[in-house]
């Protein structure tokens, strides 16, 4: 992040892949004949028109910086004293007990931190300023953090902009201190994501359903907010993933957004067709370490095959099925994502879930190979070689000519209509690994007694009640397997079954069960269901409170009919009797 430097999504023309290009950044060496499909793909790409700008979010930092010495106070004295000229500067050591020159040395301990660049919130433990009778707790502000603590301060994965953990090199702090230097004034990056509560499935009247995005973040910029969840743009640092796991498509990446992302895949495709190219690859890659892959390829090797064509994006992570599949659609025989030796663990253990559930689909449908694949790699040679051993595949089908809808389960079923269309394999339905985002339930209508606990905690409409008559329906397209109707069930009635339908059925209510109304004793009224009612009967039979037959008959009346018997019975207290008494 550079102040005032607006940041330019990856594979903008911005990033140059068409002018003048760079080919060892493309990741090939040599200009043969058999390259010009793959430049004539990546010219188009750059004369597509810029994408619509993003927000942006804002940091400020004054040069408040705190030194938190933990292990190394020698270190970080030193450092303290590098910094003091153009930084204001304040030294945390736990033995510290006076004013160093420039420097404000504090004796105390950290007990928390919270926020970023700009706004730390730090509480320090027996805090003794100079001049000051006795230690006490006390809570501070800085802009920036150098931390030389044996344990990080911050223990997420990836900390937040504004904190930096001093190396245990002199090299690397001496850059880090460079870097400290030039961490003063307003800055600013793209809010990266979108995020829409109404399709969110985190949760329903206090109780817990999706927690995907929440468990991916990195940054811990994600938390859950009661039913729903709160997301710091300050914190969040970009990397798509919370996009690529949410099966809703609730959060949704935005730096590009997909259907910016779409336009670059088809009109890429489509000129190196019309060059004659054959057995697209679409490369996925980010513009750090991917990049730097890519270079070192061609540099020390023949880098990677024609027929494989470089998209940049800020982070791999934010690759999900809605750009995979639609790649193949668009005529890609295969998609490779690329990620460096320094990516997180858990980034890619999330992509290579996606490629499952992808890998399952496309080999139930006849379209064998390795359609989607990962390729981590520690160099050049290690990802050229990577790139020797893939197969060549052709792609799927004719390619599609529609574009990538915003929202991300449209993307993915505009995808798959067009692949099950032209596949090699009629199949009704694909059972899926367990945590997919597609899927049926199903309803044991021997202990389900109609209550439609299930229907009022749906997030995504796909189950319905029959207004007006007693029936639990099913719209298995909108069904996003994230349990909270199973949580919700008082009669553990419901489980879920992962799977892809793909006939017309899918989009169509289909009936779970039904039962019959049951009528009110006293007016005929229909209420409840007859399940409902015999079921609550048969619990309450033997609580104290139902001995009577006019108690458990009262079960049997609607809400009218009930207060009216209890008011005229002479064997219920009234609260006016109460009264008289007193």
């Amino acid at each position: 992040m550079t102040a005032g430097v607006d940041v330019s999504f990856p594979g903008s023309p911005a990033h140059g892949p068409g002018d003048a290009p760079d080919l060892e950044a493309r990741g090939w060496s040599s200009l043969g004949l058999e390259c010009a499909p793959k430049i004539a793909a990546l010219a188009a790409l750059a004369r597509i028109e810029a994408p619509q700008p993003v927000p942006r979010v804002s940091y400020r930092s004054r040069g408040n910086l705190l030194i938190v010495a933990g292990d190394a106070p020698e270190r970080a004295r030193g450092a303290a004293q590098d910094l003091a000229a153009g930084l204001h500067v304040t030294l945390l050591d736990a033995k510290g007990d006076a004013a160093s020159g420039a420097v404000t040395e504090w004796a105390g301990r950290v007990d928390s931190i919270t926020g970023y660049l700009g706004e730390f919130s730090v509480t320090i433990a027996g805090l003794r300023a100079p001049g000051a009778a006795q230690a006490q707790p006390a809570a501070a502000r800085f802009d920036l953090v150098l931390d030389f603590s044996a344990e990080p301060l911050f223990l997420m994965r990836q900390p937040p902009q504004g904190y930096f953990r001093a190396p245990a090199d002199a090299a690397g702090l001496v850059s880090m201190l460079s870097e400290l230097r030039e961490a003063v004034g307003e800055f600013e990056k793209p809010r990266f994501f979108a995020y829409r509560e109404n399709l969110c499935a985190h949760g329903r009247s206090g109780i817990a359903g999706c927690t995907s995005c929440v468990d991916i973040c990195s940054t811990r910029a994600i938390a859950s907010d009661g039913d729903r969840v709160k997301v710091d743009p300050h914190l969040c640092m970009g990397c798509g993933a919370c996009s690529t796991v949410c099966p809703s498509g609730a959060m949704s990446y935005q730096f590009p957004r997909v259907p910016e992302r779409g336009q670059q895949l088809r009109r890429m495709l489509a000129a190196y067709r019309e060059a004659g190219g054959a057995n697209a690859c679409i490369v996925w890659h980010d513009g750090a370490e991917g990049r730097d892959l890519l270079r070192a390829a061609a540099r020390d090797g023949q880098g990677l095959p024609a027929r494989a064509l470089p998209l940049e994006a800020f982070h791999v992570a934010a690759i999900g099925l809605d750009l995979m599949l639609p790649a193949l659609a668009f005529g890609a025989g295969q998609v490779v994502v690329v990620a460096g030796p320094g990516e997180d663990a858990e980034y890619l253990e999330a992509l290579r879930e996606q490629m499952r559930i992808g890998a399952t689909v496309l080999e139930a449908l006849g379209y064998g190979g390795s359609r989607l694949e990962l390729v981590q790699a520690r160099d050049g040679a290690a990802l050229q070689a990577a790139f020797d051993a893939l197969p060549t595949l052709a792609g799927l089908a004719p390619a599609a000519g529609f574009d990538l809808s915003a929202d991300k389960r449209t993307a993915i079923e505009f995808a798959l209509d067009h692949l099950v269309r032209h596949a090699p394999r009629r199949v009704e339905h694909i059972d899926l690994p367990v945590g997919a985002p597609y899927g049926e339930i199903r309803v044991d209508r021997d202990a389900c007694t109609m209550c439609m606990s299930c229907v009022g905690a749906c997030p995504e409409s796909a189950l319905m009640d029959g207004v007006d008559r007693p029936l639990l329906k099913f719209l298995e397209r909108n069904c996003v397997q994230c349990g909270l109707c199973e949580a919700t069930c008082p009669e553990d009635a419901i489980t879920l079954h992962p799977r892809l339908l793909l006939t017309p059925a899918v989009r169509e209510p289909r009936v779970l069960n039904e039962t019959e109304p049951f009528h009110c004793v006293s007016c005929n009224k229909p209420f409840g269901t007859r399940q409902m009612v015999e079921a609550m009967m048969g619990r309450l039979a033997s609580h104290s409170m139902f001995t009577g037959q006019g108690a458990l008959r009262r079960l049997q009346m609607c809400a009218d009919c009930r207060v009216v018997d209890m008011m005229s019975s002479k064997s219920e207290t009234s609260v006016l009797d109460l009264g008289a008494d007193r």
